[in-house]
């Protein structure tokens, strides 16, 4: 487990703020945030900060995403003990990728720590048996082959989960209902690939 006593003073109080955030509302402060609070000028400054505690192991941070700071809740093994829950996909039109913070407890997805889920929302991806209110579980890559089911964002930053094609000149993001009709995009970021499907009743 992560070592309280072995932060700095501003560390704590650092991480104290992080914590109080994400309890009291359920998503994590900006750099901003914690930069306007702890009148640190500089965004770097609030990252050298912010790395100290990924490093010792207290907090998570998502890459290129603003408000995905995770605090690391970990078993008294000190391995992580499930997925995290970062946000909601659509499965529909494309819609904002919102973080927070839970955690789905399936040990057997976790073993190389490159993977997250997302709470579907939407039916156009019913023909694959992947319905509204499902969690999809992801393998974190920027490459997939035609016709995997991908999680990606486009250029206006909007995530969506959809079976991938490239055709000559843009990217097809096509669904699994007959009623749809697929979305054409210049261009996406692909999040990573589908690896697996739960189902909550």
């Amino acid at each position: 487990m992560a070592d309280l006593d072995a932060l700095t003073l501003r560390q704590r109080e650092i991480y104290n703020f992080i914590r109080s955030k994400i309890h009291g509302r359920g998503y994590g402060p900006t750099v901003r945030e914690i930069g306007v609070h702890f009148q640190i000028k500089s965004p770097n400054g609030v990252m050298c900060h912010l790395k100290a505690l990924q490093k010792k192991g207290l907090i998570h941070r998502e890459p290129n995403m603003s408000r995905a700071i995770q605090l690391l809740e970990e078993s008294a093994t000190g391995h992580p003990t499930g997925v995290k829950l970062v946000g909601r996909i659509a499965a529909g039109q494309p819609i904002e990728a919102i973080e927070q913070n839970e955690e789905l407890t399936f040990s057997d997805w976790v073993e190389d720590g490159a993977k997250f889920a997302l709470r579907v929302t939407g039916d156009s991806m019913i023909e694959e048996h992947i319905a509204d209110g499902d969690f999809v579980i992801i393998k974190k890559q920027d490459q997939a082959r035609d016709g995997q089911i991908v999680a990606v964002r486009d250029e206006d930053g909007e995530a969506t989960l959809k079976k991938i094609y490239r055709d000559r000149t843009r990217v097809r993001l096509e669904p699994a209902n007959r009623a749809l009709k697929p979305i054409y995009r210049d261009h996406v970021d692909i999040l990573g690939v589908l690896v697996g499907v739960v189902r909550k009743y």
